[in-house]
């Protein structure tokens, strides 16, 4: 297995705050983009790479509670077009393959021999595609809430149920099709976000969406906090109904604000994120058929360990995910067991849930493989 080394790079400072949330650094990624980055932690602790879901997120500080930042070195890119890289919300030459090619160039420029990645949602299939194009770039894999870009997934991220979104099923901006027909709607959002600045229409669009997600991440905490009140954890159902709150206030600003006159930052930053969303959901993550079990074959054939922490209330990415591929990776490492370990904790799909949180601490901390 890989160990942690390191090339050269002297224009890197021998320290830097452990947690604090630094300002960006920047990339050349080709053909005027740039990738923003940050580093956090120890400049010469245990190399991770933290990517953000989405597609078009951004990273968050919320991600740095998994890491030990007195050992750990975390890089935090925003993946192109997306957050603060820029050109902002471009998606010509945006796809998979030239994410991976960008976190090499990313790779270079840090002067790390290997890396370590923590991927959540989106982030997991980007993960395990750069792992298999690069595996002995590669010492671990951390996945969150695999995502397996299947049709039942993204329909689902498209299409209210009407009983627990009914302002966005009813709202007139949402495009109208069977369910049978979700790449209509996914031909008609990108159509709508592929303008040079948000329109109206694509502003009730932004909102609307926004409310998809909100409640599709409410649904699995529901599940959750009806759970942990049968589990007698005091702590955990404190913590649990804490994240749920918090979630449903945002949630209900959001509903009072979908017919809101104005461009606000919120909206911007969500034109920037679903228009990229729209581009990948679209042409299924840029992936042939079948390549995610072609990457965790890959996994196998380089002994890559990995870790598989999927809420098991999880809404938006079938817990079904992580257990198939910890199951295929069983099955082709029979002499290697334990190489894949899947985890479910009482969680739905967010990294902020108490549960998932604790899960992902207690791995990315532990030295495996050490």
């Amino acid at each position: 297995m890989p160990s942690h080394l390191f090339l050269p790079a002297p224009r890197r400072p021998a320290s830097r705050p452990y947690s604090r949330w630094p300002q960006p650094e920047w990339v050349a990624t080709g053909r005027d983009s740039r990738m923003a980055y940050r580093l956090v932690g120890l400049a010469d602790g245990e190399p991770w790479l933290a990517l953000h879901g989405g597609p078009g997120g951004s990273s968050q500080p919320d991600a740095l509670h998994a890491f030990r930042l007195t050992r750990q070195q975390v890089i935090l890119p925003d993946q192109r077009g997306a957050g603060l890289s820029r050109p902002r919300g471009r998606t010509a030459g945006n796809h998979t393959d030239q994410l991976v090619a960008d976190l090499e160039v990313l790779r270079l420029e840090l002067g790390l021999e290997c890396w370590s990645i923590l991927a959540g949602s989106w982030g997991t299939v980007l993960a395990l595609r750069y792992a298999q194009i690069h595996p002995q770039r590669v010492n671990r894999l951390v996945l969150r809430g695999a995502f397996g870009l299947s049709r039942a997934e993204i329909r689902g991220l498209l299409h209210p149920d009407a009983r627990r979104e009914w302002r966005v099923a009813q709202s007139p901006h949402w495009p109208r099709a069977g369910l049978s027909s979700f790449p209509n709607v996914l031909a008609r959002l990108e159509q709508v976000l592929q303008v040079g600045t948000p329109s109206v229409a694509g502003l009730r669009l932004i909102r609307c969406w926004n409310l998809l997600e909100q409640g599709a991440a409410l649904r699995g905490m529901r599940r959750s906090l009806l759970e942990v009140a049968t589990l007698k954890d005091a702590p955990l159902a404190v913590a649990v109904r804490r994240g749920w709150t918090q979630l449903q206030r945002g949630r209900r600003r959001a509903q009072a604000g979908l017919n809101r006159p104005g461009v606000f930052k919120a909206d911007r930053r969500g034109w920037q994120k679903f228009r990229i969303q729209a581009h990948y959901l679209r042409h299924k993550g840029f992936l042939r058929p079948g390549e995610l079990n072609r990457a965790v074959r890959s996994l196998a054939d380089n002994a890559i360990p990995s870790d598989w922490v999927h809420g098991r209330f999880d809404a938006i990415c079938p817990l079904e995910n992580s257990r198939q591929w910890v199951r295929q990776t069983e099955a082709l490492t029979p002499l290697t067991p334990g190489l894949a370990c899947g985890h479910s904790p009482v969680a739905g799909h967010l990294a902020s849930e108490p549960g998932i949180r604790a899960a992902l601490a207690g791995i990315v901390q532990n030295r495996r493989g050490a």
